[in-house]
């Protein structure tokens, strides 16, 4: 046990891992030694941040408190405090089966931490984050909550009202970044597209998205968590026009069979899911989309299902995730549809899918071999730097390996890249020139 370091456990999404970020520069304006996810926990305080979506996050994020709880019960650390979308959501439960946790904290007010370790918040790091990612990326909150009010979903919930951020704010905060060698951006928001609606009552994405483009040493601009439900179209110009937003959207289209789409209240068709996407294509060229979509959702038929398979085959998604659906409390769907497809089903009809569109990624992973492409070197691991192409977000999506055996290159250096083969996933390269 180390004094005086806090070791900082980030569950769930990036969203959560931006909330982390600011907390640890707080954390170090105070004095303190974080470490952010070690793969050995030493310090004498750990601060583990929840992850209350679905079951299996659920389940990782209370089994992690309980782990630490039963260190601390052994004397191995001294204080334990939890924060998150779980402690939001089931406050209560757990501080009646953990009490072992010295204090609990919800989504929001977190910060409060500082307050009960005896410090305060350092006025010149409000907002201001101790990085977790490489230097050259970062993730890019735009605003929190959400209004849609899908029938599976408990994210509002949890989180409350879609509330965006000041775009003054935003801008500030890239710059800033900026300034610190960060060139890479990953948008992020639970609904990105319904950015400003709550400002003024109009969509203020695009011109969010222009501005941020407008900043010298931004590179690579690429946007998460898109709604197919009244798309601002005009996101689209920005996108094509221009060239460091980077052509990829993360779309999640859930399903395409209408009467799924209805009982899950998407609020789009299946008429309209494929007028986006064809507009989609056309409006920016060599565009990726990333979705994700759900099989197993109560009532879903064989032939909705097949139909999804079909949808699967024409739509040809750059990427896709997919996941079974279960049941959550407090939603919708939780309240008022009996989880009538057998888990069984669930299973067979995902492995399905995910075949599928393993073959679809591994056609278009070969379609890029012989193309030259600019790739941002992450890291080095063993024989290969791995990279990144505008295509791909970090951790997620598919990556570029270079022999190290070639030359030395850099982490967060941008090169042209000779794409020589490719798998079903990543794609293999060697230099064929350095961006100046």
């Amino acid at each position: 046990m180390r004094k005086g370091q806090v070791d900082i456990i980030s569950l769930g999404c990036s969203k959560n891992l931006v909330d982390s970020e600011l907390l640890k520069k707080q954390l170090e304006a105070n004095g303190y030694i974080c470490n952010h996810d070690p793969l050995r926990p030493r310090g004498e305080i750990v601060v583990i941040n929840t992850c209350g979506f679905i079951a299996d996050a659920k389940e990782e994020s209370i089994q992690t408190i309980l782990e630490f709880a039963q260190a601390k019960d052994e004397g191995r650390i001294n204080r334990l405090y939890v924060m998150g979308c779980l402690s939001q959501r089931y406050l209560a439960d757990l501080k009646r089966e953990i009490p072992q946790v010295d204090h609990y904290y919800g989504k929001f007010n977190y910060m409060a931490l500082l307050r009960d370790l005896g410090k305060r918040k350092v006025r010149s790091c409000n907002g201001v984050r101790s990085l977790t990612t490489p230097g050259h990326y970062a993730y890019l909150k735009i605003s929190e909550g959400c209004d849609r009010h899908c029938a599976y979903c408990a994210i509002p919930v949890i989180t409350g009202r879609h509330r965006s951020r000041k775009k003054e704010d935003i801008l500030k905060e890239v710059r800033r970044l900026v300034a610190k060698g960060v060139s890479e951006f990953q948008v992020i928001a639970q609904e990105l597209t319904y950015y400003g609606l709550d400002l003024d009552g109009k969509r203020h994405i695009a011109d969010l998205i222009s501005d941020m483009a407008d900043i010298p040493g931004v590179e690579w601009i690429r946007l998460h968590y898109a709604y197919p439900h009244q798309f601002p179209m005009e996101l689209l110009d920005v996108m094509r026009e221009k060239p460091n937003v980077c052509r990829y959207l993360d779309i999640a289209l859930q399903h395409i069979a209408n009467p799924v789409l209805e009982r899950m209240h998407r609020h789009v068709t299946r008429e309209d899911t494929i007028e986006l996407i064809k507009q989609l294509r056309a409006a920016v060229p060599g565009i990726h989309l990333r979705t994700t979509l759900m099989v197993g959702f109560p009532g879903e038929t064989d032939e909705d299902f097949e139909e999804l398979m079909e949808f699967t085959r024409w739509a040809r998604f750059e990427r896709m995730g997919a996941f079974a659906y279960s049941e959550e409390e407090d939603t919708y769907s939780g309240m008022h549809y009996a989880d009538d497809v057998p888990e069984d089903v669930k299973q067979e009809r995902l492995g399905r899918l995910m075949a599928l569109q393993q073959q679809i990624s591994e056609e278009i992973q070969a379609a890029k071999v012989g193309t030259v492409m600019r790739v941002v070197i992450d890291r080095r691991e063993g024989d290969y730097y791995i990279g990144r192409t505008e295509f791909s977000s970090p951790e997620v999506d598919p990556e570029v390996l270079i022999p190290a055996s070639e030359r030395r290159l850099y982490k967060g250096h941008y090169y042209q890249t000779l794409i020589i083969d490719s798998d079903e996933f990543d794609l293999y390269g060697t230099v064929a020139g350095v961006k100046a």
